[in-house]
């Protein structure tokens, strides 16, 4: 399996999972501070939204390299 088709694939299943879930979130530590024994910490929590069309694209573009990769 080549590089092209491997690829091909992650950008199909990025697609596919871009479709089904629309958005994710993550954490991220901001801030830290520690004042002898105490410890202050503040997490964030991110959402990214994912257009319909991004993962549309990929499904379109994965498919189109695994068939016309294929043909040659």
């Amino acid at each position: 399996m080549n590089a092209v088709k491997v690829a091909a694939i992650v950008l199909i299943v990025a697609g596919v999972l871009g479709l089904a879930y629309g958005s994710f979130t993550y954490t991220r530590d901001t801030h830290e501070a520690k004042l002898g024994p105490i410890e202050l910490s503040v997490k964030d929590k991110e959402t990214v939204n994912v257009p319909v069309w991004a993962g549309a694209g990929g499904i379109l573009i994965g498919g189109a390299l695994l068939l016309f990769r294929g043909r040659r």
